[in-house]
């Protein structure tokens, strides 16, 4: 759910210096999770660069309330916040950003380690802006947490009108890290990297009705060593998405 925003508010830097939102609610049908997230983004470009955040909310806990079982109780939250800075949008250098993010969150009683990163974006479009492309190089440091390398390297897409549908967007980001971390049933297996992709697509379906914010869509969330889970994983989600 991540990032996904950023890239296709970066054709409105163009045109406005609103900011833009909108809120995604998701089903997830991963073989472990079949719950809730809803995510709340927010992309503002102003004459110095960017701001962008997202907060997911997961709904995946059952706890006994009042003598009552509640089902799908919220369990989790995790943030980050992501600034870029541009002070030289009308040159030759526009396409190349400094980069500062700060990521973080909880999940039922156990905190997510905190990590800054810092580092530069390169954008790349088609003249129509039909085809977008970000690269990011960034150092990458996390609280308490060991690294072989303190990196992460990202690339974010997004393609409009794909396979020739009108108002059919494909988009999605792709996260490589090192980061020593346990997996396992037992926590008792080591990893030194890991990797996410949540590549999503999003139809507007809202313009058939006088309704334009409206988008049905889902995402595919590939890992392979993220968070707990060991090894490659895949977790398919269906969901909504309005822009206010």
């Amino acid at each position: 759910m991540k990032k996904l925003f950023l890239l296709a508010s970066m054709v409105v830097v163009a045109i406005t210096l609103n900011a833009q939102t909108n809120l995604q609610v998701f089903y997830d049908f991963g073989k472990t999770r079949k719950h809730v997230t809803t995510t709340f983004e927010m992309f503002k470009p102003d004459k110095w660069g960017d701001t962008f955040f997202f907060i997911d909310h997961d709904f995946a806990s059952d706890v006994n309330y009042e003598g009552k079982e509640v089902h799908n109780y919220p369990s989790g939250t995790y943030f980050e916040i992501a600034r870029a800075f541009n002070f030289w949008q009308e040159s030759s250098w526009a396409p190349v950003s400094l980069h500062a993010e700060y990521n973080g969150g909880v999940y039922r009683t156990f905190g997510v380690n905190s990590a800054w990163l810092f580092g530069v974006n390169y954008f790349i479009h088609s003249a129509d802006f039909k085809y977008t492309l970000t690269l990011e190089a960034l150092y990458k440091t996390i609280r308490r947490t060991d690294q072989n390398a303190p990196l992460q390297f990202t690339a974010v897409w997004g393609i409009s009108n794909f396979l020739g549908i009108k108002d059919l967007k494909f988009s999605g980001f792709a996260d490589f890290w090192w980061e020593d971390h346990m997996t396992g049933d037992n926590f008792d297996v080591q990893h030194h990297t890991v990797f996410l992709s949540e590549p999503q697509l999003w139809y507007n379906i809202g313009k058939s009705f006088g309704c334009d914010n409206f988008n049905i869509g889902g995402e595919v969330e590939l890992s392979n060593n993220f968070g707990s889970y060991d090894g490659f994983k895949v977790n398919p989600c269906l969901g909504v998405k309005w822009d206010f």
